[in-house]
């Protein structure tokens, strides 16, 4: 049910999906009696949209989540193991086209594969199922081997994790797979502005592992745009984090609101 929630509610509470519903809402009304309503409402949700698109709201939104852990330090040695997380990879696209489509946080993969050729004892697991309310056979971690092959991981190395749907199941399942022991260190590969919520959930399940975030979305904080799709983006890829730490914290699923490094 959380699952089904999260990817039906949760998805018509993103800033674009809720102001256009609230815009459309607004103009079915101008042809009633409630037409100054319908007014109000249209102006209002083509003004946030306004506001969101091309206003530094997103980034604003995303910087202290992106800020929440450092680089990691390399100094303490190489680990036992890699885990990256899903995201990057349309699954359905790839099925079709019978060959690996990445659209979206390339970076978890290129900067995976990067540390697989610098630390070559270290196991690497790509944990990435299917997001799909409704499910088929198309799998993101079926077409990860071949992207970690080509980047000269070999495949032997490779661990493909293909039951997960979302960021809990990535840390259970992760964890069942791999049974990680006393002592042993493993690297979290993930978008930064997705680490705290990751690592989390990460905490919750037990498995002890470093933060190692990528694919940054703020550089300048202040900086307007001019392309409003690149604001709504990043205004909805910053409200669905926010919304999925509060409610992961209001179910149990993490302790804390934004999870952060953990104490020396």
């Amino acid at each position: 049910m959380f699952f089904i929630l999260s990817k039906t509610l949760g998805t018509m509470l993103l800033p674009t999906n809720l102001l256009i519903g609230v815009g459309v809402v607004g103009a079915v009304l101008l042809l009633t009696r409630f037409a100054r309503v319908g007014r109000k409402l249209v102006i209002t949700s083509v003004l946030l949209l306004v506001v969101c698109g091309l206003s530094p709201l997103g980034t604003l939104l995303l910087y202290p989540l992106e800020q929440r852990f450092p680089p990691w330090d390399s100094a303490r040695g190489a680990p036992d193991g890699i885990i990256v997380l899903g995201a990057s990879i349309e699954a359905d696209l790839s099925a079709a086209h019978g060959t690996p489509v990445v659209r979206g946080a390339p970076d978890r993969i290129i900067s995976a594969a990067a540390l697989a050729l610098r630390y070559p004892n270290a196991h690497v697991v790509f944990s990435g199922g299917s997001a799909n309310v409704i499910s088929n056979d198309a799998r993101e971690a079926d077409f990860a081997g071949a992207i970690f092959e080509s980047l000269g991981v070999a495949k032997s190395r490779l661990i493909m994790e293909r039951a997960s749907r979302n960021t809990v199941e990535n840390a259970q399942f992760s964890k069942a797979l791999v049974a990680p022991k006393d002592g042993e260190r493993w690297l979290l590969v993930t978008s930064a502005f997705h680490m705290p919520r990751s690592i989390g959930l990460f905490r919750k399940a037990g498995f002890a592992v470093e933060p190692y975030p990528v694919d940054w979305r703020v550089g300048d904080l202040l900086s307007f745009t001019n392309v409003a799709t690149d604001g709504l983006g990043r205004t909805d890829l910053a409200v669905r984090e926010w919304m999925g730490l509060i409610a992961y914290r209001a179910t149990g699923k993490i302790d804390d609101l934004l999870p952060g490094p953990a104490p020396k």
